[in-house]
């Protein structure tokens, strides 16, 4: 009876440890398209800035944002996700500004920039569901009965899921060319 318990508790530790593990690579995945999205925001902003001569603000406004993204890039997700959520804000907005810029909605470098961060919005959405499903099952196995017994004896908290507060970060921001 005692092995039978104890293999038990082995079992529901390991899953935890597995779960727990897949939530941190999930999130790896997010942190590394974040990272590219916004190594890629510099060199958008100086090829918009040679035809928006009037969009400075606009432009200040994602540079800082992009600045406050990567000041925080080892923090938590709870701090880290909002100003994510604002500089996907910015950048819909600079894509919409462009609207207004015939000359450079038909430049290669700024389309080809387009396309890239375009590129790596989808992939944070891809990234974002499979960190929410890893820490779904790492969640179900932290509340349930009876491995939340084991979580509570060593010490499994429940994932902080990667949530968008604003409903139009769901969607990657429109580019049109």
């Amino acid at each position: 009876m005692l092995l039978a318990l104890g293999a038990l508790v082995v079992f529901y530790y390991n899953r935890l440890v597995f779960n727990r593990h897949r939530v941190a690579e999930a999130w790896s995945g997010i942190d590394v398209q974040l990272k590219r999205r916004s190594s890629l925001i510099p060199a958008l902003v100086e090829c918009a800035r040679q035809y928006m001569t009037y969009e400075h603000d606009a432009l200040q406004a994602l540079v800082q944002e992009r600045m406050h993204a990567v000041q925080l890039a080892d923090s938590p997700l709870g701090q880290r996700a909002p100003v994510e959520a604002q500089l996907s804000s910015q950048l819909r907005q600079l894509f919409a500004l462009v609207e207004d810029y015939p000359d450079l909605k038909v430049d290669s470098q700024f389309r080809e920039l387009q396309g890239s961060i375009s590129e790596v919005e989808n992939q944070i959405q891809m990234a974002r569901r499979y960190y929410n499903g890893a820490v779904r099952e790492l969640n179900v196995l932290v509340e349930s009965v009876p491995s939340n017994l084991v979580a509570r004896l060593c010490s499994f908290a429940p994932a902080e899921y990667f949530s968008l507060d604003d409903p139009r970060d769901i969607q990657s921001p429109q580019m049109e060319f």
